[in-house]
């Protein structure tokens, strides 16, 4: 039950969210998850400032999850992510910051897991 939740100081197209979209489907197994219920969102435009100055290209993403993960388990996501926001964002991987929360209380269809 992850959900991937991206601020992003760009714009993207359609074409641009899907790419990464289903970029970040694949990358989610790195945390022994599937895309099967993978949960993404975007907010362009996004103001981020880092170290006092305005960022023209950057980003913040938040992995929310049921349960957790390794250590290494997210220092690998977190290199994927900050890999397809390059990619498919032009977003340099030192503009980028990944939060991971673990969650033991997790709804869904409901009901809670």
């Amino acid at each position: 039950m992850p959900f991937i939740d991206s601020k992003l100081t760009v714009e993207l197209t359609e074409e641009k969210k899907e790419k990464i979209k289903q970029k970040l489907g694949k990358a989610v197994s790195l945390l022994h998850k599937s895309e099967t219920y993978l949960m993404v969102g975007f907010q362009e435009g996004y103001e981020l400032y880092l170290g006092g100055r305005k960022l023209a290209k950057g980003a913040y993403v938040e992995v929310s999850l049921y349960g957790s993960a390794s250590p290494s388990d997210y220092s690998k996501l977190t290199g994927e992510i900050c890999k397809i926001l390059a990619e498919e964002a032009d977003i340099p991987a030192d503009c980028v910051y990944v939060t991971y929360h673990g969650l033991n209380d997790w709804g869904w269809n409901g009901s809670n897991f």
